[in-house]
């Protein structure tokens, strides 16, 4: 379809999925116009080698609408090719992966895909080897590599046939010396010749497993993706278009077709953010509020929330596809195995999907003649309306009672993942775009009404025409001799100069994003150049039927349990934890960590696997012990930012072994020096049934999570000269420190500080016995059920979508209104960090901003929501929050520009140390790191008040802002300490 042409700078969009291919002709210069400035439209199954329907799409469209080549000014090209390899497990498309990690004696205890689905491990891992090498946070080496070691690798490698090896290194994104990823995966080249090498710093960025991820998933589609991009450009060429050929990525802007080849990953979820982009087009003008998009394309159904900006909300730190959690930013999507070419098989339970015909349903389902029942027959079926194929050919495949059941499965699918989506309970706008939202019904549940605009079939592709060019800088400048802000000003320019292109040390990524030029002439270098020798696989050999497809799909999940209804297992005053425990204590233990602590991820994954293989954890009141128990202490110490990247070896136990080598006093029971970050964890790992088998303390030394060993409540009660001596420190990788005795706990500290920053600010401690006595006077206690409750708490308010109210919830799990507060609500505007002698300082910047829908607002306060364009966010201006590994203060600024200098003002202190205060994330209720802290991020900041075992005057002399070196700030609490309920008293099952 088409109109007539005037402009001569026409934008091609074409998207590529799985079922079919669309393409629309746009000019800019008329998107207000009621035709929105789209020229001309097309729609067609996918073919298999997809140059074939580029081809079609684009030649149609230019007789549609009378348009010669050289009026084309770009063509850009979305796929869900990729993206769909993965959802649909498919064999035929996903490489076997080799994946050799430079970590030297670290990460054993979670080696790659320990986390991910069990069938998509069996899938793409293929091998995997530890090896020597690795940095640690400050640069230096934990290793260097081993040539001949990386060759015996890659001998068996080359034996077991895989051909996709990843090569990822602890903190290879800082790594700009030494270059152990770039080094390893030269050796690995020449030792198997015409192998694909991905290095994991070239695909995402601090966050070790996360990174490894993301590099596994983009090395197992490289060789599908390079197939898959030459046949997007064959046809450009055929046509005489002269014009550059991009690819979308996630974040709605472009890549070239060469960095599309290398990094395929970057386009996942470019679909849905796509079709999101397009239909923000297509209903700018009634924009006004946040809407559900729903993209029902053949395979797969992609939902995500546009917010009024007409940008997609982003995810939370970390994103997740396909049970993989991954760290790179992109919109928030999910996806389900549902779409028009889904297939539907009627047994005693329908099913719909996962798998499809993809774009094979013109020929294999039975409204085209074909043989196959998918969706889009069954709704041809129900809806006499529907127009497609021949109705006749469909009749009698499904009965009354089978049209019911398509229908209810159909309606409870997509209002399942709307309500997964949401962030509240209450109605919002859905808007339908995608071919294969005909099988949609009109009504849905949750929804205020469903619209489905015109061209909303086409959404993809307008997506892509419109789509921005942009690039990255990430890179580490030394701070000494210019300030941040003059750093940053020259980044961006570079940032800007490659989009147009396209020892204190900080660190900085900056992203520039705008309209490309077309007026520009040099566009060869921006075409896809294959350089590979493959002579093997053609798209045409990536067909498949229906019935070969795979039939291994994802396992059925646990049935989830009644969070109202569930209790943990107590017997005789113990705690057996499990799996459903351990999830939420992880939670809560990163609440309380008040951004430090370091993330309990990699924590709660060993301890997970250490129940799974049986493993008994056990957790005891303080309340129990007896006076002459011998209770141990371990912990790790360190930056927050090495746990993230550095994950665990045997330090831990290490250090616990060469303190009982000279002390004689064997332990009884363990406590974790913190309950904040994975700290909270220790106490279980150390004491679980295969390690030490002790039973570990509900409690700890703080409470909370503070940067120093000294700010710990024996020190606070100082009922004697030395607590921590002696005391042995371990870092994993051979270095060992004791400390016999020392004149001071604080001398301690100096003395383990010293050696910390020497030893990868990474540790393991082991601190010696207390007695039972002193550890019920000293220990903060029930802080592991505090966690618990509060990690219940947000679990409750997901399952419920009531993640709007998360922070209220979690506050009345720690004693309610008279001991915490909401301190804020805002988006993060801007982070500083800088590494000093183990730890990070910095700040944050957190501007207020609404971080509900207006829906929500409305029930709130009908009022507030008159006039949207007017209404204020309820906190405004912005407030910083000082951070020395933790949270210190969240404090209300002011900032002016003077003489192009920005001066600060402190007004208002909102909260303020020993009190905690801590990040969540307002889309998911999870806590957010110091590490983890990011521009554009949605947040909440808590105030939670301290334990009484901080507020004497020496307590908050250690713990308050004097032990932060802040003596101008004067400690006020933010309410009365309520102490947290002990899970062994409540849910104690006596025998």
């Amino acid at each position: 379809m088409g109109s007539a042409v005037e402009s001569k700078t026409l934008r091609i969009g074409v998207d590529v999925g799985g079922t079919n291919t669309d393409g629309v002709v746009l000019d800019p210069s008329r998107a207000l116009e009621p035709d929105k400035g789209i020229i001309a439209w097309h729609k067609a199954p996918t073919t298999t080698n997809p140059s074939l329907g580029i081809n079609d799409a684009i030649t149609t469209m230019f007789k549609t609408a009378g348009i010669s080549p050289d009026q084309v000014a770009s063509v850009t090209i979305g796929t869900t090719h990729f993206v769909n390899a993965v959802v649909e497990r498919d064999a035929a498309r996903l490489s076997k992966v080799a994946v050799l990690r430079l970590c030297g004696p670290f990460s054993k205890h979670a080696p790659p895909c320990i986390d991910w689905p069990d069938d998509m491990r069996e899938l793409i891992l293929g091998y995997y080897a530890l090896l020597k090498g690795g940095l640690e946070v400050d640069g230096f080496l934990i290793s260097d590599i081993d040539e001949n070691e990386i060759k015996e690798q890659c001998s068996i490698i080359r034996e077991k046939g895989i051909k996709s090896v990843v090569v990822v290194g602890i903190f290879s994104p800082i790594d700009t010396v030494e270059r152990q990823e770039e080094r390893a995966a030269a050796i690995v080249r020449s030792e198997i010749p015409g192998c694909d090498v991905v290095c994991s710093k070239e695909v995402a960025n601090l966050g070790f497993m996360e990174r490894e991820n993301a590099a596994i998933l983009n090395a197992s589609i490289l060789a599908f993706a390079r197939k898959t991009i030459r046949s997007f450009q064959q046809p450009i060429k055929q046509l005489g278009l002269h014009c550059p050929v991009f690819i979308t990525q996630n974040d709605g802007t472009i890549l070239s077709g060469d960095m599309a080849a290398k990094l395929p990953i970057r386009t996942f979820s470019s679909g849905p953010t796509n079709s999101m982009r397009g239909a923000a087009f297509l209903v700018q003008s009634d924009l006004d509020e946040a809407i559900m998009v729903v993209d029902i394309g053949g395979t797969t159904t992609d939902v995500g929330l546009l917010l009024a900006n007409g940008f997609p909300r982003q995810q939370a730190a970390y994103s997740d596809l396909a049970g993989v959690r991954m760290n790179f930013s992109c919109p928030d999507v999910k996806s389900i195995g549902l779409g028009g070419g889904s297939i539907v098989r009627d047994g005693e339970a329908l099913t719909i999907g996962p798998d499809s015909v993809g774009y094979k349903i013109t020929k294999e389902a039975l409204v085209f003649g074909g043989n196959v029942l998918t969706a889009t027959d069954c709704a041809v079926l129900s809806d006499s309306t529907i127009e497609i194929g021949n109705r006749e050919l469909v009749k009698g495949a499904l009965k009354d009672e089978g049209i019911s059941k398509f229908k209810a499965v159909i309606k409870h699918k997509i209002e399942k993942i709307i309500d997964t989506m949401k962030t509240s309970p209450e109605d919002l706008p859905v808007l339908l775009v995608g071919g294969g939202a005909v099988i949609a019904p009109d009504e849905l549940k949750g929804a205020s009404k469903v619209l489905k605009p015109k061209w909303s079939g086409v959404a993809n592709a307008i997506g892509a025409a419109i789509a921005r060019v942009s690039a990255v800088v990430d890179t580490v400048r030394s701070t000494e001799s210019k300030s941040t802000q003059q750093i940053l000003d020259e980044i961006c320019k570079d940032a800007i100069e490659r989009a147009v292109a396209s020892a204190n040390k900080s660190r900085f990524t900056v992203r520039a994003a705008g309209d490309f030029d077309y007026s520009r002439t040099d566009f060869s270098t921006l075409h896809f150049e294959d350089t590979s020798n493959e002579t093997g696989l053609e798209m045409d050999e990536y067909e498949k039927s229906a019935e070969t497809a795979r039939k291994k799909t994802k396992p059925e999940p646990k049935e989830d349990i009644d969070i109202d209804s569930y209790k943990p297992t107590v017997k005789n005053r113990v705690w057996y934890v499990n799996e459903t425990d351990l999830s939420w204590i992880t939670i809560g233990c990163y609440i309380l960590g008040t951004g430090g602590g370091g993330s309990p991820y990699a924590a709660m994954i060993r301890l997970r696997q250490m129940l799974r293989r049986g493993d008994v954890v056990r957790v005891v009141s303080p309340d129990d012990l007896l006076d002459d128990a011998a209770v141990a202490t371990g912990g790790h110490a360190g930056s927050p930012t090495v746990g993230i990247e550095k994950f665990g070896g045997d330090e831990m136990t290490d250090a616990q072994e060469e303190l009982y080598k000279i002390c004689n006093q064997r332990p009884t029971h363990v406590i974790s020096v913190e309950i904040g970050g994975g700290n909270g964890l220790q106490s279980m790992i150390i004491g679980a049934s295969t390690n030490m088998n002790l039973p570990a303390v509900d409690g700890d030394w703080m409470g909370r999570a503070y940067p120093t060993k000294w700010q710990t409540t024996p020190v606070v009660f100082n009922e004697r000269p030395l607590i921590w001596s002696p005391v042995a420190m371990a870092d994993g990788n051979g270095n060992v420190v004791i400390v016999p005795t020392a004149t001071s706990d604080l001398q301690v500290e100096r003395i383990l500080r010293a050696a910390l920053s020497q030893m990868g600010s990474g540790v393991g401690v082991a601190d010696p016995p207390v007695t039972g006595a002193e550890c019920r006077r000293w220990a903060v206690e029930h802080t592991i059920s505090q966690s618990w409750r509060i990690g219940r708490a947000v679990a409750k308010a997901r399952k419920s979508n009531r993640v709007d109210n998360v922070a209220e919830t979690i506050l009345a799990e720690c004693g309610g209104p008279e001991a915490g507060k909401v301190l804020w609500k805002g988006k993060i505007v801007g982070v500083e960090r800088t590494l000093r002698m183990g730890h990070i300082y910095g700040e944050c910047i957190i501007e207020g901003a609404d971080v509900i829908d207006d829906d929500t607002v409305a029930k709130v306060d009908p009022a507030l929501i008159k006039d949207t364009s007017s209404r204020q966010p309820q906190f405004q201006g912005m407030i910083k929050i000082p951070f020395k590994n933790e949270n210190i203060a969240a404090i209300k600024i002011t900032r002016k520009i003077t003489d192009g200098k920005v001066e600060e003002t402190e007004d208002e202190v909102l909260g303020l140390v020993p009190d905690l205060i801590t990040v969540i994330d307002a889309q998911n209720g999870e806590a957010i790191g110091t590490p983890e802290y990011r521009y554009g991020l949605l947040v909440i900041v808590l105030g939670i008040t301290a334990s009484e075992r901080w507020t004497s005057e020496r307590g908050i002399e250690i713990g308050g802002p004097k032990g932060f070196g802040m003596d101008h700030l004067t400690y006020k609490p933010l309410g009365k300490f309520v102490k947290p309920r002990s899970v062994i008293d409540e849910f104690d099952v006596s025998e």
